[in-house]
């Protein structure tokens, strides 16, 4: 059995002033050396998740360990080495180049006046270099389309050098061509040892590259597992509140609305 790198238990949150619970009594584990994508509608608690992981958002109740510590007795520089984070999109306002925006990652391994070394320049450049982004080093990073600038984000994460690479609806607003790239560089990560997190509204792209899958519903887990065993009609058509069927395209599940319905 794969070990836990993240375990969750009895995870419990409320926004302020709302008694609703975002996430009630969330129960999970996420493997150490997967990629796992956590799949839901809008509203189920993925994002209160992801800022509870982060140490943005702190739960009304439960326990959260990373590699078999709470996450409480992490500071935050050791947090940052831990687990990077790569949301859907960023807004820049200034016309930094593609190299300086991916140092940024480095910050986490800076020393105290927060000068960036000749190993951290060098650890930036492989790893634009592994995402194939050599090339537009020195463009500005408003200059870039919309799948390179995610490309630049996950470059900028993986120069933090984290344990576990966690991102927020990473295809989402991306063509075919560029989710495509993104989701085959997730699997490339994965595959040289990186362990991926990922939220999505998108069963199919779940069911392309991830070995774990999460169906979230109401703050918590409904099911957990392999994508056989998560992607099932039944399971989708409760969680979506729309009727869907499952088919098999070279032995891959593919979800399709059921017009039938």
């Amino acid at each position: 059995m794969t070990q836990a790198l993240i375990s969750i238990q009895n995870l419990s949150f409320s926004y302020n002033g709302d008694k609703r619970r975002v996430l009630d009594g969330l129960t999970l584990d996420l493997p150490a050396g997967s990629i796992t994508a956590i799949l839901g509608p809008n509203g189920v608690g993925k994002s209160t998740l992801i800022h509870i992981l982060l140490g943005i958002l702190k739960p009304s109740s439960g326990v959260i360990t990373i590699s078999g510590k709470d996450i409480h007795q992490y500071t935050r520089r050791e947090l940052s080495r831990l687990i990077a984070f790569v949301p859907q999109s960023e807004y820049t306002a200034f016309e930094f180049s593609v190299l300086d925006y991916v140092l940024m990652g480095r910050a986490p391994h800076m020393g105290m006046l927060g000068m960036p070394t000749q190993n951290d320049l060098v650890t930036t450049l492989e790893r634009l270099e592994l995402l194939g982004l050599s090339g537009l080093a020195h463009r500005s990073v408003l200059e870039l389309s919309g799948g390179e600038r995610q490309l630049v984000l996950i470059a900028r994460a993986l120069a933090q050098e984290p344990q576990v690479l966690l991102l927020d609806e990473p295809t989402t607003h991306l063509d075919l061509s560029n989710k495509n790239r993104i989701l085959t560089t997730l699997s490339k990560l994965n595959q040289r040892g990186a362990s991926v997190i990922y939220t999505t509204h998108d069963p199919d792209s779940a069911a392309m590259i991830a070995q774990n899958l999460v169906l979230m519903k109401g703050g918590r887990v409904l099911s957990s597992g392999t994508a056989e065993d998560v992607l099932t009609a039944e399971g989708l058509t409760e969680t979506y509140g729309v009727p869907v069927r499952v088919v098999s395209v070279d032995g891959q599940p593919v979800v399709l609305l059921d017009n039938s319905a």
